[in-house]
């Protein structure tokens, strides 16, 4: 049996939202570039919050700056629990289900799975991640993680269900990812900080060696 076989066809899940979706793509034009640009420019603004999370930790403990280092290593784990269940699941892409649906980009290779959204997974791990770094600075990330989320319904990417497993997936990796490595990685930025990467991990004066 074959991995064609073997793929979900979703398409009686939402289909017809999915359908509708791209109809809407459809009819604003005024946003197809934008939205399309998003699935790459959104990545982008997540390095900025990344840039803002470590300068912000700076000025506050090892273990704010654990989890400020911990959103990339979070971006990465969520990436590739996700890639497990997308070849689990083996979902096939919406667009071989709906050939003549109006999409902005093109219709990946059959092996490139659906379920869960990647991109969703992992922006929102990310933002996640930089809630326990700072709540304002989180909160707009997981506004950027939203819009993306909608973007790749928007281009014809994926499903609706994909993007809300996306979600799930991402809240839950990046949660506990961040946690365990706040936990247990904390230690090595206290060392690191005695090192000659200090000034990269806080902005505190080294204490005097004159001090007793």
């Amino acid at each position: 049996m074959t991995t064609e076989t073997l793929s979900l066809d979703a398409s009686t899940i939402d289909g017809s939202w999915y359908v509708d979706m791209t109809r809407f793509a459809r009819d604003t034009p005024w946003l197809n570039t934008p939205m399309s640009a998003y699935g790459t420019v959104g990545f982008g603004l997540f390095v900025v919050f990344i840039v803002i999370g470590w300068w912000m930790a700076r000025g506050r403990d090892a273990a704010a700056m654990t989890s400020a280092l911990a959103v990339p290593v979070v971006a990465v784990v969520a990436y590739v629990v996700n890639s497990a269940i997308k070849l689990v699941v083996a979902e096939r892409r919406p667009c071989y289900r709906f050939p003549t649906a109006f999409l902005l980009e093109k219709c990946p290779a059959l092996g490139d799975y659906s379920f869960p959204s990647n991109h969703t997974v992992v922006v929102f791990a990310m933002a996640v991640a930089l809630l326990l770094v700072s709540r304002a600075l989180g909160i707009w990330a997981l506004i950027a993680a939203a819009v993306m989320g909608f973007s790749r319904m928007y281009v014809g990417a994926h499903y609706p269900h994909d993007v809300a497993a996306g979600v799930l997936v991402g809240v839950i990796v990046g949660y506990f990812a961040a946690i365990l490595l706040r936990r247990f990685a904390t230690p090595l930025v206290v060392r690191l900080s005695a090192s000659p990467l200090r000034p990269l991990l806080t902005a505190a004066p080294r204490p005097s060696a004159d001090r007793i």
